[in-house]
């Protein structure tokens, strides 16, 4: 049974709410890069793992533009093109492309997915992308070598391990009482 237009608008607009909800809890900022650490980037794992990636990826989408037009939704109250501009940019605009990944992932496994899977799935996609813009972001934009970069980042990965292990548990929980996402190669409309 195909899912309505309005039901996708639904569940798009509610991710991107959970985006900004993300971004209540206070970052975690580490003094050599600037970049803060927040709840946020579960956002990614999240709106892929459960709305796909298309789904997922509007999701991201409407809360960057949100961002860009200067509400104050990422963490700690920041908002505005100048976000983009700044040491985290890359990070924030990786959000899109993570969430996709996450979500096309999620959708190509959904089968046989499990906790283990979700898990990689979540770390690929809100880790492994997100950090893959991230990372060459920031040397663009400070004084920073790749080196600096690369392991001034590392000390982010512990917590965003601790999200994605949160969003596999409530991805598959999900998955169990309300899937919105169809097994790859059905025509549900799901996907």
């Amino acid at each position: 049974m195909p899912v309505s237009p309005t039901k996708n608008l639904v569940h798009i607009a509610l991710f991107a709410a959970l985006f900004a909800a993300l971004g209540i809890f206070p970052p975690l900022v580490v003094p050599l890069l600037g970049v803060p650490v927040t709840a946020q980037s579960m956002g990614v794992m999240l709106a892929g793992g459960i709305l796909g990636a298309r789904r997922g990826a509007s999701a991201a989408a409407l809360f960057l533009i949100l961002v860009a037009a200067g509400l104050p939704l990422l963490s700690g109250g920041r908002g505005g093109l100048g976000v983009f501009a700044g040491p985290s940019g890359g990070f924030v605009m990786g959000y899109f492309f993570g969430a996709w990944v996450c979500g096309f992932l999620t959708e190509r496994m959904w089968g046989s997915l499990n906790h283990v899977k979700s898990f990689l799935i979540s770390a690929a996609g809100g880790i492994g992308v997100v950090y893959a813009l991230g990372i060459p972001w920031i040397v663009a934009v400070t004084d920073l070598t790749p080196v600096q970069a690369l392991t001034g980042s590392a000390a982010f990965i512990p917590g965003d391990l601790i999200k994605a292990v949160c969003a596999a548990a409530v991805i598959m929980t999900v998955r169990r009482a309300y899937p919105l996402i169809a097994s790859a190669g059905t025509s549900d409309g799901r996907a």
